[in-house]
């Protein structure tokens, strides 16, 4: 496995301090394009259809093939990201919101797998549990959540209901962290580009470990690819199996979030926002958040009306029909193997 020892610079090493207006990087939705989604989700769903039993030709959306194109050409090869606005969440049901997202979703990529149960679609809110408790995953509290990627070569994250309060929205170009760990410090920075062990939360592929051994960076075929997930690392101290880290791998992941604070553009998701982010290329974050009825049972998340005031997103992985050759050890991870087998 072959380490990068200089920076890389492509459109996807930003500053976020340097990546110009909200306005720079947002689509907004024109109303022809929010009537074709609107129309075709309503129709599936008159004819007593779902978003589980649709398929990429059941929704008619011409007017998406431009911004699809023009989103894929942004994930891989672009800035990695992008932001979709303008989706009247207000005005629709959760079964429509659904099937719209899902709509999007098939024309840009291949929706993926989210976890060990084969979801392809994941509502992403605080289910009342801790962290500590076995295999809940960070996206199931209110809680921070530290920078890290998700699976496939994409993410799609739409907001249905914002939180009451905090919930603050982070992205940070892994590449551009990258670049400024090799110039402060070089031996992190090949620290970093060797083993870690990340807890799979129950996640792991039949047969396999309870965690996974994957360096978070891999360079391959000219591109650095990022693995990150702080928490997770953490937890898989609890596993026999997992060497304690060593004061070297501390201070790495200590840097490494340090410059990921340092170069992160910051923003609020709005009811109707769509981040699409590139997961070789991008982290994210989240600040805490509180809804105005505090946490939730499991029991009351169940039952939960349209007309709770709790925060939800609705979340996409996909893999992109120009996405980037994989390097062979992401074959073995949960989050990307679905991704590496396309186009293996």
């Amino acid at each position: 496995m072959s380490r990068r020892t200089t920076a890389l610079h492509t459109k996807a090493a930003w500053h976020g301090s340097d990546i110009g207006s909200r306005e720079a990087w947002t689509l907004r939705l024109e109303p022809q394009q929010i009537a074709e989604l609107r129309q075709a989700a309503d129709a599936i769903l008159t004819q007593g259809g779902s978003w589980q039993s649709t398929t990429h030709t059941d929704m008619h959306l011409p007017s998406w093939d431009g911004i699809a194109r023009q989103l894929q050409q942004e994930l891989e090869g672009g800035r990695g990201f992008a932001l979709l606005s303008c989706l009247p969440v207000h005005e629709l049901s959760i079964e429509q919101v659904r099937l719209m997202l899902w709509g999007i979703g098939q024309r840009v990529g291949y929706p993926e797998p989210q976890d060990a149960a084969g979801n392809l679609l994941h509502d992403v809110r605080d289910t009342g549990k801790d962290l500590a408790n076995d295999n809940i995953r960070a996206y199931q509290t209110n809680l921070p959540i530290n920078y890290h990627n998700d699976g496939a070569d994409a993410f799609m994250l739409l907001c249905y209901r914002a939180a009451a309060t905090g919930g603050e929205s982070r992205l940070v170009s892994a590449v551009a962290v990258f670049n400024e760990i090799l110039r402060r410090r070089p031996d992190l920075a090949a620290v970093l580009q060797e083993p870690f062990d990340f807890d799979a939360r129950g996640q792991e592929r039949p047969g396999a470990r309870p965690f996974q051994r994957v360096p978070i960076y891999t360079a391959h075929a000219g591109l650095l690819n990022v693995l990150y997930k702080r928490e997770y690392i953490a937890l898989a101290q609890r596993w026999e199996d997992v060497p304690e880290l060593t004061t070297a791998q501390v201070e790495a992941l200590d840097l490494m979030d340090e410059v990921c604070d340092e170069m992160a553009l910051s923003f609020q998701m709005e009811p109707g926002d769509l981040v699409v982010a590139n997961n070789y290329d991008i982290l994210h974050a989240r600040a805490a958040f509180q809804n105005e009825t505090g946490r939730k049972n499991e029991t009351s998340l169940q039952n939960q009306r349209e007309d709770d005031a709790s925060r939800h997103m609705l979340r996409l992985w996909l893999s992109l029909p120009n996405g980037r050759p994989l390097p062979p050890i992401f074959e073995g991870t949960r989050e990307f193997f679905h991704s590496y087998r396309r186009r293996a």
